[in-house]
């Protein structure tokens, strides 16, 4: 999640005006080591947060389809940055982009926390990803209470890299985790020991499996260079498997989005 990358998408034109996306982030911005047992902080890590172009990516995505597009996280306010992921080398067009966006900036200062959102007014809920992601999105009971019932509602749910972990403890209708039997795909381990940060209390592939989704993903020598996008149509979910797959993933919720209301 620390290198440069180029989408692999194609910019396709779509225009869905008078729906709605919301994206949701993290809140936890250090990189700390947690008691398995106790869950209390042992040490006090370097700074972390939102990888940046997985926020970045999916909003003006949005935007320019010419929905209406807000920002939430988990406890709302400021929302941290991984400031890696803003750095000039590793940084995509659509971070620059927001640099310069004041509207953007202040949805960020000042983001909605999630257990404010009605979640009724929007079609589309996308879940961005970075390592601060695995500190808050499967341990929040408001994050899993929104999924369930964006689910029930038929709402388009997509996600990236550390942002499936907002759907391991959502709920179908009946009770049964939202995710079981639903092909997913998130972060691998093998990318987290790749980028030597497997000590976070969650891990997306991990917790995907256990929940029972059916998990895919693909390799190479080096994972953070691959990437992989999943389409569950059945079940209205779309995935993708790390920081290249922002705007993919974004697309394919919003061809979903077509293809159901059409």
């Amino acid at each position: 999640m620390i290198l440069p990358h180029k989408s692999n998408s194609k910019k396709i034109d779509l225009k869905l005006r008078a729906y709605a996306a919301l994206i949701i982030t993290t809140s936890y911005a250090t990189l700390d080591k947690i008691d398995a047992k106790t869950k209390e902080i042992l040490k006090k890590g370097p700074p972390t947060g939102v990888y940046a172009s997985e926020f970045t990516e999916p909003y003006y995505t949005f935007l320019d389809a010419e929905m209406e597009v807000d920002i939430a996280s988990i406890k709302g306010g400021e929302i941290p940055i991984d400031k890696l992921s803003m750095t000039p080398i590793i940084r995509t067009a659509y971070d620059i982009r927001f640099t310069k966006d004041k509207i953007l900036k202040e949805k960020v200062l000042n983001s909605l926390s999630i257990a404010e959102v009605d979640i009724l007014k929007y079609d589309i809920l996308f879940l961005a990803g970075g390592w601060g992601a695995a500190y808050d999105f499967a341990q929040s009971k408001e994050l899993a209470d929104k999924i369930s019932q964006a689910y029930s509602e038929q709402k388009i749910l997509g996600a990236v890299c550390h942002g499936p972990l907002g759907f391991v403890n959502a709920k179908k209708p009946d009770g049964s985790p939202l995710i079981e039997n639903v092909k997913l795909t998130g972060v691998t381990n093998r990318q987290l020991k790749q980028l030597f940060v497997s000590g976070t209390p969650k891990h997306p592939e991990t917790e995907l499996r256990k929940a029972g989704s059916i998990y895919s993903y693909k390799s190479g020598l080096i994972d953070m260079f691959i990437n992989h996008t999943e389409v569950d149509e059945k079940h209205y979910i779309v995935t993708g498997q790390n920081q290249k797959g922002g705007t993919e993933t974004a697309q394919n919720a919003m061809k979903l989005l077509l293809k159901q209301k059409n």
